[in-house]
């Protein structure tokens, strides 16, 4: 028995609809559970557990549940990356929902490169591992 298909006009919004409702879903929980506190249930990082680098993620629970009660500053000290990208990630995610603002097609196209996230990506991890001032800001904590 073959899936049904989903109409076009309801395909352009699961992503975003999918993103809304694990982004929900993630706020309750984060909202009662505290990353902080001894014996929390959530996972930490593999990669620095097993080297003691930190890698993009790092922090990034610690971050939402900052911005989940409401603590910019906070979420900014444990992964700033993060913070400034959401905005950029909604944006991308309501583009490919079709909700365009012709003035942001450069931005987006940049967004929707992978090669840019990627190295990005592991630029931040390579300075968030310096021992330097300027960088170690970019360690969780």
């Amino acid at each position: 028995m073959p899936l049904p298909v989903l109409p076009p006009s309801l395909q352009r919004w699961l992503p975003l609809g999918t993103a809304v409702a694990l982004a929900a879903g993630a706020a309750v929980v984060l909202h009662h559970v505290n990353p902080y506190a001894d014996g929390n249930p959530l996972p930490s990082c593999p990669l620095y557990a097993l080297t003691g680098l930190y890698c993009p993620g790092c922090g990034s629970t610690r971050c939402l549940y900052s911005l989940v009660h409401g603590d910019l500053a906070g979420a900014m000290a444990m992964n700033p990356l993060l913070v400034i990208s959401l905005p950029f990630l909604l944006l991308m995610l309501l583009n490919g929902a079709g909700v365009r603002m012709r003035v942001l097609d450069p931005l987006i196209r940049m967004l929707a490169n992978p090669m840019m996230w990627l190295v990005l990506l592991l630029g931040y991890a390579v300075l968030r591992n310096l021992p330097s001032a300027p960088f170690m800001a970019l360690a969780p904590g």
